[in-house]
């Protein structure tokens, strides 16, 4: 908590100046009221002018598609390769694909009312955080916040830990001399991903990463999936939905917790901050690519991966398959660099927070004071997210952690909090009720889902151990 406290200090707090003194100031704004020294007048949709806080990462600078790609390849990174045995085991296979329907479809309503919620009287809000302490205050703020960086730390583990796993699985299959074991592999993969992180300093600045992480994503995805149909049609398969009636109903809250995971970003003011005006009509464009194309991916895979090996499938797929020893490395060796590429975005509001505080915004990116203090920030971040994912491999458990803990009141509660604050005076009675209906529900479910998560991974716990080679 030390590292959070020291990124949402007084700096990061700044900016909450509305250039219209008739419009509503929540407290937080009335405490960190202060403008910036350069406040840029631009044009919204509604053609009135907002004040823009201050950022060391490029804003308005990318187009609809390329937020689109981006949010179609982060989406279908490696974890979608665990998400039979997270997903459909728990739930089988009639009531798997309802529950994906009813929560992808929930998942595109509430994006796209955040994303609505991009301009409130006249204020622009780039970071998710600023959004709500804006409506609700500074203890909100700092709510919020917490909640998104236990998401992205916990994200980038998961990834560490699968990259991990695709480097063991290659050098398994390719040589088995090789003597290193799975912390090690993450190791490698923590230094990756630190290069990665300095050379590419934002999102604006990994336009051709993400042509380059759709390749990767289709090679993946079209072994697994071939292989898969192949391995399907010549074997039998057991679907029944594995444990006693207490422990089923813990498997499928997480699993509820997993397809929240496997449909939101927890990022989305973030995202859209990149895109060129106008902004939300934008981002409905990317949102709507996301979850056409992007989901079809995913849950083609997850579908495609129960069917072919039932309730025994492995939490990372690509460990069934069969055939030729080069389509196994082939797909570990995509699965692996196509998650240097994704990981990057969900750790990018961290290194937004850290640089904006620590940069010298008046110089350039790459100026020398710039790219040292890159370096420094980017190698304390890894160093000790790399080590900690090597200390705890529990690799569904971060799953099914960060989908209850984090994206379920990120994605479904607080955007319906605002409407409800902003519009309170506007909306109908019908849509306060749904939108109350919205918050109780999905409190109710983020208690449930985390008290599931957290049994999970106590029980995981006591057959693991630091540094496992699992």
């Amino acid at each position: 908590m030390k590292m959070l406290s020291t990124i949402v200090d007084s700096k990061s707090l700044e900016g909450f100046h509305v250039e219209n003194e008739s419009a509503r100031k929540s407290d937080f704004a009335n405490e960190n009221g202060s403008s910036l020294n350069q406040v840029e007048a631009l044009e919204p949709e509604d053609q009135c002018s907002y004040s823009l806080q201050k950022s060391a990462h490029k804003i308005d600078n990318d187009p609809w598609y390329q937020v689109g790609l981006l949010l179609v390849t982060s989406f279908n990174c490696v974890y979608i390769l665990g998400f039979s045995n997270l997903i459909l085991v728990p739930f089988g296979l009639v009531w798997g694909i309802i529950s994906m329907v009813v929560i992808g479809a929930f998942s595109l309503y509430a994006n796209l009312l955040l994303s609505d919620l991009y301009i409130i009287d006249g204020q622009r809000f780039i970071r998710y955080r600023d959004l709500i302490g804006h409506a609700f205050g500074r203890k909100m703020y700092y709510l919020s916040w917490a909640l998104q960086f236990v998401h992205f730390i916990l994200c980038n583990m998961g990834f560490l830990l699968l990259s991990g796993k695709a480097l063991k699985d290659i050098f398994v299959d390719h040589d088995r001399m090789v003597r290193l074991k799975l912390p090690e592999f993450i190791m490698i993969s923590g230094v990756t991903y630190f290069i990665f992180a300095f050379s590419v300093p934002h999102l604006s600045a990994m336009g051709t990463w993400f042509g380059i992480s759709a390749f990767l994503t289709f090679v993946y995805v079209a072994i697994a999936i071939i292989i898969s149909i192949t391995d399907g049609n010549s074997r039998s398969k057991d679907y029944h939905v594995p444990g006693t009636e207490q422990q089923k109903v813990f498997n499928v809250l997480g699993a509820i917790a997993a397809l929240v995971f496997a449909n939101n970003s927890g990022m989305l003011p973030e995202i859209q901050a990149t895109l060129k005006h106008p902004a939300i009509k934008n981002m409905r464009k990317a949102l709507y690519l996301q979850y056409s194309v992007g989901m079809a991916i995913y849950y083609a895979v997850a579908i495609i991966g129960y069917w072919a090996y039932g309730s025994s499938v492995s939490d990372y797929l690509l460990n069934d398959l069969s055939g030729p020893k080069w389509a196994k490395v082939l797909a570990n060796t995509t699965a692996f660099l196509q998650t240097v590429v994704s990981q990057h975005i969900f750790c990018v509001p961290v290194h937004e927070a850290l640089d904006t505080k620590f940069y010298r915004l008046d110089e350039h990116e790459n100026s020398l004071y710039n790219l040292a203090t890159r370096f420094i920030l980017r190698a304390l971040f890894f160093a000790i997210n790399t080590l900690s994912a090597a200390m705890f491999p529990f690799l569904g458990d971060f799953v099914t952690l960060v989908g209850s803990l984090s994206l379920i009141p990120l994605t479904f509660v607080f955007p319906s909090l605002v409407f409800l604050k902003v519009n309170r005076h506007s909306s109908s009675v019908w849509q306060k009720s749904w939108h109350m209906f919205i918050v109780v529900f999905f409190a109710l479910v983020t208690l449930a889902t985390t008290a599931s998560a957290l049994r999970l991974i106590i029980t995981n716990a006591k057959t693991y151990r630091l540094f496992a080679n699992a």
